[in-house]
């Protein structure tokens, strides 16, 4: 096991600074999240390229904002910048349930305190950086920031906001993965000054509406005041940046607000496999910062001993920001790569040979590209599997299976689990290629018998084929075809494990008449729902548009979502049917609805009971 010492992690504290023999810093990063030094958060990963790329770095998280601001003074300025990160949820996710009520815990926090970092700490931080050093430049990043680089609806405040430039008074907004952005802000600003740094591609800016210049090609949207007077332009705004999000070579995005002109500069093309390497290989400790020491970090804890192997989604589901942050094309790390993340995993000290997670975003979509990548460079469409799977993709689950036998061939590895979620619909789909059909059936198999911890966990969403077409996901029939296999499986090997699927109510497109059908549909397959969810609307997603609108980005035609409290509940109630003290309402409901069938389904044939 390696020895590590303080200076192993990027400085903290102005003693830390000087340990290593710096007077002065180049860059000072602020985040909302506890400092673990692991790939998996993205302080540190922006911590660790900017120190390869010689620069002096230090962070701060989780400054407090409360009192006299030393936080924000104990480093100094920055000879570059300050960075900034929210972290790595959006902050009003991580405070607030879907009924905005305040969570008990945080699990980025050190013992999961929940008052270590305020609501929205993108703007908050730079607010008060921009109070201490005015003249210091102040980049944001991170998921808060990036979903929040145009207007946008914010459920918790229920308003359409403006870009988070206007309400923080960042200079710049880097969205997406920004390792190459903020690498190539750096050279720009080292090399030439701050002129030159407008066309980086990924970033947004503010610019005097009265001085900018529009180009050939730009998409301009409607402006702020324009989506605030008419929701359907807010609604056919968000086709364009979803759009535009997913290309290979996409369009400016601009946008006026107040008297200021947004610009969304086109993102880089995805990364190659050797910058994903370099990213992850990286010298993190992969623990977080002594001075946590004997506090508990949850988010740390669950992925201790997990393995991420490749970044990337094309499932483009209606409610992720997966692929809005992360991008749909699949970028997927070596081999060598992986297996040396493994290796430093097993010297983790309490590391007793078993991997938590070797998966990714969707655990197998592992080396899954277009066959003929010119098609995919011409195509806008936001999914590569709905309404159904594109027969350019390479659905070939061989690259992974490979993955898994060099993983589990290691000595001191007793078993590798996939806890990240599994897309059946790529595991049922019938490629041309017979052999892509055969390896899909071998990993099905091999998932099942060899990495699953007794439960695996899946993601139908729903039961109503409408929708789970609004979600973007494959019909239920998919999931009931699935659980056939699951369950042939486990009795031809003489297993007990469960199939666990994820729901969600109130999503947009959803009735209260498709959530008591999804009652009797659950119960036909003997389940008792506990993975549940109530559709909370968050920044920059098909769904929220729709949510807040009421039309559907895409086709502008009006669609119906449960928005009151009542609306909500009455959705919700029924994924707890088996539960007595649920049964009296859900009758009252049903026969409400005029769906006597359906009380008949759920309870058997009514009794005198049941009328009252």
């Amino acid at each position: 096991m390696k020895e590590y010492r303080l200076t192993d992690w990027l400085p903290t504290t102005k003693k830390e600074v000087e340990l290593r023999g710096w007077d002065e810093l180049d860059v000072i990063l602020f985040s909302g999240d506890a400092y673990v030094d692991h790939p998996s958060f993205g302080a540190a990963v922006i911590g660790r390229i900017l120190e390869a790329e010689g620069l002096r770095v230090a962070i701060v998280p989780q400054p407090n904002w409360r009192d006299d601001l030393r936080d924000f003074k104990k480093l100094g300025r920055p000879g570059l910048f300050f960075g900034i990160s929210a972290g790595c949820m959006d902050s009003m996710v991580n405070k607030y349930t879907a009924n905005k009520r305040l969570r008990h815990d945080d699990a980025y926090t050190p013992d999961a305190r929940p008052d270590m970092r305020p609501e929205y700490p993108s703007i908050v931080y730079t607010r008060i950086l921009k109070d201490l050093f005015p003249d210091v430049p102040v980049v944001l990043g991170g998921i808060e920031a990036s979903m929040r680089r145009l207007t946008h609806y914010d459920y918790w405040q229920d308003k359409l906001c403006k870009s988070i430039l206007i309400d923080s008074k960042a200079d710049m907004l880097i969205y997406g993965m920004g390792e190459k952005p903020i690498v190539e802000l750096v050279k720009r600003l080292k090399d030439q000054g701050n002129n030159s740094i407008q066309n980086i591609p990924q970033i947004a800016y503010l610019c005097k509406t009265t001085d900018f210049n529009a180009q050939e090609g730009d998409i301009r949207l409607y402006s702020h005041s324009e989506c605030l007077k008419d929701k359907k332009n807010q609604a056919a705004n968000f086709r364009h940046i979803e759009e535009e999000s997913n290309k290979y070579a996409a369009s400016r995005i601009t946008q006026e607000v107040d008297d200021f002109t947004v610009v969304v500069n086109p993102p880089y093309p995805p990364m190659t496999e050797t910058e994903l390497d370099r990213s992850f290989d990286l010298p993190y400790t992969r623990m977080p910062h002594p001075k946590y020491k004997d506090k508990r970090i949850p988010a740390y804890d669950m992925i201790k001993f997990s393995v991420n192997i490749h970044r990337g989604c094309f499932g483009g589901c209606a409610f992720c920001t997966i692929s809005a942050h992360q991008g749909k094309f699949i970028i997927s790390r070596s081999k060598e790569s992986i297996l040396k993340e493994v290796k430093a995993v097993m010297d983790l000290p309490d590391f007793k040979g078993y991997l938590s997670d070797l998966g990714g975003p969707s655990a197998n979509m592992y080396r899954m590209k277009g066959k003929d990548e010119d098609i995919c460079k011409k195509c806008k469409r936001p999914s590569c599997v709905h309404p159904k799977v594109c027969p350019n993709l390479n659905t070939d689950h061989r690259p992974l299976l490979n993955i898994y036998h060099a993983v589990d061939a290691l000595p001191g590895i007793k078993k590798s689990f996939i806890g990240s979620g599994v897309r059946y619909d790529l595991l049922l789909y019938r490629s041309k290629d017979e052999t892509v059909n055969h390896n899909a059936a071998e990993y099905t198999r091999e998932l099942i018998t060899k990495h699953v911890s007794g439960r695996l966990k899946v993601a139908p969403e729903h039961t109503s084929d409408q929708t789970l077409y609004v979600m973007r996901k494959p019909s239920f029939q998919q999931f009931e075809e699935f659980k056939r296999i699951f369950d042939r499986i486990n009795r031809e090997e003489g297993l007990h494990q469960q199939l666990i699927p994820y729901f969600i109510s109130s999503h947009p497109g959803c009735t209260e008449e498709d959530m008591a059908e999804l009652a009797v549909v659950t119960k036909r397959l003997d389940f008792h729902l506990e993975q549940v969810q109530d559709f909370t609307p968050t920044p920059m997603t098909v769904a929220t548009e729709a949510w807040y609108t009421g039309y559907h980005p895409y086709t502008l035609e009006p669609i119906f979502s449960a928005k009151t409290p009542h609306e909500k509940l009455a959705q919700r109630q029924f994924f707890f049917w088996y539960k007595p003290e649920e049964r009296k309402n859900i009758i009252k409901e049903l026969k409400r609805m005029g769906r006597q069938d359906l009380i008949n389904k759920l309870y058997g044939k009514t009794n005198k009971k049941s009328k009252q």
